[in-house]
């Protein structure tokens, strides 16, 4: 079936897009302000909520587009991105500085994984 799915969807987004088995998150972001890795950890923490809540997981993902504000966050980003990633299941990713539309945000990343 070709049928496609939006979830929480709002007037300029959806933040889970399903078709196909194929799960298309919105980018995700952490508290805006807070050190690197504090965002990037519940940035990640909110990629897994999505994914479960679309019949997926980590150990899933297809591809992932992170961008951080400054690439100088690129060692600091990978130590909680590395942790989190399952060992063997690392999506194909593209990591690139960027102007992220939020004042305070360091880091926000797109997801894209197979729906189980």
């Amino acid at each position: 079936m070709n049928e496609i799915i939006r979830e929480q969807v709002t007037e300029r987004a959806s933040r889970i897009v399903i078709h196909n088995n194929t799960v298309y998150l919105c980018g995700q972001v952490g508290e805006p302000g807070t050190p690197i890795k504090d965002q990037a950890e519940e940035m990640l923490s909110r990629v897994d909520k999505h994914l479960k809540d679309a019949g997926s997981s980590r150990r899933h993902m297809l591809s992932a587009t992170v961008y951080l504000s400054d690439i100088r966050y690129f060692a600091e980003f990978n130590e909680v991105w590395d942790a989190w990633v399952v060992p063997g299941h690392p999506p194909a990713r593209a990591c690139v500085e960027a102007r992220i539309a939020l004042p305070g945000i360091f880091c926000e990343v797109s997801v894209v994984a197979a729906r189980i």
